[in-house]
């Protein structure tokens, strides 16, 4: 209001005016690319560029985030081992960027390409195949701190072979009830996927490293089981998802939370089963905790 009268915001002042600025408390205010036209202090013209250009960058960070994944699925390798690692950074300091974030925003700029990242990550995991070998392999750590994982029965053997080592593949995951296939490693021990595991199927060409393997649980089995939550967000969703865990009697190993520009919060756990039957009932207990409207099992 100028002088006690509502007046259309590119009314021009006189000395003397006396002006009450009306704000919103709305999350969603922001400025208005119309402010420019009659903006005249410089620092308000400066504050108002500078908001709009924070905003386009966010764009073009989402933007190249979501090309980096198209083009990594593209190639069938798996997106969340990859995006997780170094390789981003690595390449980011490589291009003399700052930071993960401004090589998103790089690409969703368009001025480097989505497959040109990937062709990156992949010369540095020695090709294709060594890539997928590597990361279907290799377990690669969240940031939460894991506890020692104790060795324990695979639950798992491998067809007409008593004496191997064994080990359940953590790209995808595998439980009792899974097809699953074998697949001799570098140190020929088996690694066992899932047979619908995104790194089985180019191991599968390779027909003299493929093995038969059958499911032969015991008491002493411990499975891998990772779940996704997606939830509104709010104070204390992570605690009261963690805490109906661990209600349930299992050894919650790493976790990991994001949440998207429009307050949803996406959740992966990674824990410890003893008897995966009981995941069923397990989901629909967190999908009991408030604010949570999906909770299913990931293998990927």
């Amino acid at each position: 209001r100028v002088n006690g009268r509502l007046v259309p915001l590119e009314s021009p002042l006189e000395n003397g005016d006396v002006v009450e600025v009306f704000t919103s408390k709305a999350e969603n205010a922001h400025p208005s690319q119309d402010w420019l036209q009659f903006v005249k202090s410089p620092r308000a013209r400066n504050k108002i560029k500078q908001w709009f250009a924070k905003e386009r960058r966010e764009d073009a960070v989402d933007s190249g985030k979501d090309a980096i994944a198209r083009a990594v699925r593209k190639q069938g390798l798996p997106l969340q081992r990859l995006l997780s690692g170094e390789a981003l950074p690595n390449i980011a300091k490589e291009l003399h960027l700052a930071d993960v974030s401004a090589l998103y925003a790089e690409v969703g700029e368009g001025r480097v390409s989505a497959q040109h990242v990937v062709q990156r990550i992949m010369a540095g995991l020695g090709g294709t195949e060594g890539a997928v070998e590597d990361l279907a392999e290799t377990a690669v750590p969240t940031k939460p701190v894991r506890r020692p994982r104790p060795v324990g029965d695979p639950g798992i053997v491998v067809k007409g072979v008593s004496d191997v080592w064994v080990k359940l593949a953590r790209c995808c995951t595998p439980v009792p009830g899974d097809d699953v296939v074998g697949f001799v490693t570098r140190g020929r021990g088996v690694s066992v996927h899932r047979g619908d595991c995104v790194n089985a199927g180019p191991l599968l060409a390779e027909k003299d490293r493929v093995v038969e393997v059958e499911w032969a649980p015991t008491s002493g089995s411990m499975f891998l089981v990772a779940i996704q939550v997606e939830a509104l967000d709010r104070t204390r969703l992570l605690s009261d998802v963690t805490r109906m865990l661990s209600d349930a009697h299992v050894s919650i190993l790493s976790a990991t939370v994001t949440t998207t520009r429009d307050r949803v919060a996406v959740s992966r756990f990674t824990f410890e089963m003893a008897d995966p039957k009981h995941l069923g009932h397990l989901l629909t207990q967190v999908r009991n905790v408030e604010g949570v409207y999906d909770a299913y099992r990931v293998t990927s």
